[in-house]
C-alpha cells in the first residue's frame, strides 16, 4: 500500500485544483493483493484504498500542504461501510470523496466505490486532526486555516447518533474490555 500512496501522491500534485467541497474522484484498479481467499476485493483494503481519496482531495485542494507547514495531521475516529457489490480482479472504478460537515470535534467524509456510476460501497468516515507538538487541533483552528465557517456546515443528522454510539472513550479513561 505504500507505493500506491507515494505514486497516488504524486498523481494529485499534478491534477487540477479542487474545492475543498467538491468531490474528489480518483480511477483506481483492483490488483491481485488486494484480493481475499474469496476473490474480490477485501473489506479491509477497501479502508485502507479510501485513504487515497482522502488525501487526493487534501493534496489537490491545497490543504495538505498548509497542514503540514502547521504541523496537524489527520487520523480517522470512526469508519463505518455498506458494501453492496464486490469488485473483482482488475475491475476498474472510480474512488469519490466529499466533505460533508463538520461538528464540534471532527470532520466528515462521505466516500463511495463506483462502476459505471453505480455505488458498490459507501462509506462515512469521522476524523479528527492532531499536533506533531502534541494535542488536539480545535475545529476553530482549523476553520482559521482553512477559511472555512465550520458551523454553516453541520454533518447529516443521522451521523450525531452513529458517532454517539460507537465512540470508545478518551484515550486519556480507562477502557476495559469486558464481554458482558
Amino acid at each position: 500500500m505504500i507505493f500506491r500512496t507515494l505514486i497516488h501522491m504524486l498523481r494529485s500534485r499534478r491534477r487540477s485544483p479542487l474545492g475543498l467541497h467538491d468531490v474528489g474522484s480518483i480511477t483506481l484498479r483492483v490488483l491481485p493483493t488486494d484480493l481475499d481467499v474469496l476473490g474480490h476485493m477485501n473489506n479491509g483494503v477497501y479502508f485502507s484504498i479510501m485513504d487515497l481519496g482522502r488525501m487526493d482531495l487534501m493534496i489537490r485542494s491545497g490543504l495538505w500542504p498548509t497542514m503540514r507547514a502547521k504541523g496537524f495531521y489527520p487520523v480517522m475516529a470512526n469508519e463505518t461501510a455498506t458494501f453492496r457489490k464486490s469488485l473483482q480482479p482488475w475491475q476498474t472504478f472510480q474512488l469519490e470523496s466529499k466533505i460533508v460537515g463538520y461538528d464540534a470535534k471532527a470532520v466528515y467524509m462521505e466516500q463511495r466505490f463506483v462502476v459505471g456510476g453505480e455505488i458498490f460501497m459507501s462509506a462515512m468516515t469521522r476524523a479528527r486532526f492532531l499536533k506533531k507538538s502534541g494535542g488536539t487541533v480545535s475545529m476553530q483552528e482549523l476553520a482559521d486555516l482553512v477559511g472555512v465557517d465550520v458551523s454553516a456546515m453541520p454533518p447529516p443528522e443521522w451521523t450525531a447518533h452513529w458517532s454517539e454510539n460507537i465512540s470508545l472513550p478518551p484515550t486519556r479513561g480507562p477502557a476495559p474490555s469486558e464481554w458482558s
